[in-house]
């Protein structure tokens, strides 16, 4: 009995192909805004040290961290480190969004993630409550499959690959050629 490929079979493998795309928008969307969300907190980014400020929480979690060296090395500048991690958020979701060198983006959102986990969410107890844990795993996926759809490497690919064919892409043929004129 042969078995032929009905739509309810392309219809499963075109969804595995979008599986992704929620956790880039999810990822991307949570970036951006945790990165303007820090750059537009006055108190945040306050360099007297104050409630709120980036200062005032490595000061708290300095003794519960696990690499406490991290910490000592954002106190000794902790509005300018406020601002890179700030900074490197908004750069990492901006990048995860338009899938603009998505691997290296998610491999950027990973190693923030990673970071915080080593310092602020470290003590949370049980070890499940500490979220920048979850993000770390997030990233995962998206640094070993990068954004392969929807994004602008995947357009950049198409690209390259009609050059390296020895053509010129379809986008850069003239009307009238598409045509068969």
């Amino acid at each position: 009995m042969s078995h032929k490929a009905g739509p309810s079979y392309r219809a499963r493998g075109d969804s595995g192909r979008y599986a992704l795309l929620p956790l880039r928008l999810f990822l991307g969307i949570t970036f951006v805004y945790a990165g303007l969300d820090k750059l537009t907190d006055s108190a945040f980014l306050a360099s007297d040290g104050g409630q709120g400020s980036i200062g005032a929480l490595m000061e708290s979690v300095r003794g519960t961290a696990a690499l406490p060296g991290l910490v000592d090395l954002a106190l000794k500048s902790p509005v300018g480190f406020g601002y890179a991690i700030a900074l490197g958020e908004l750069a990492v979701g901006l990048g995860t969004l338009l899938g603009l060198f998505a691997r290296i983006a998610a491999a950027g959102g990973a190693l923030i993630s990673l970071s915080l986990w080593l310092t602020v969410s470290w003590a949370a107890t049980p070890y499940y409550y500490g979220n920048d844990l979850v993000y770390l795993m997030a990233w995962l996926p998206l640094i070993l499959a990068g954004a392969p759809l929807l994004s602008a490497d995947a357009a950049l690919a198409g690209r390259w690959r009609g050059r390296a064919r020895g053509g010129v892409p379809f986008s850069r043929v003239a009307p009238a050629a598409r045509r068969g004129r």
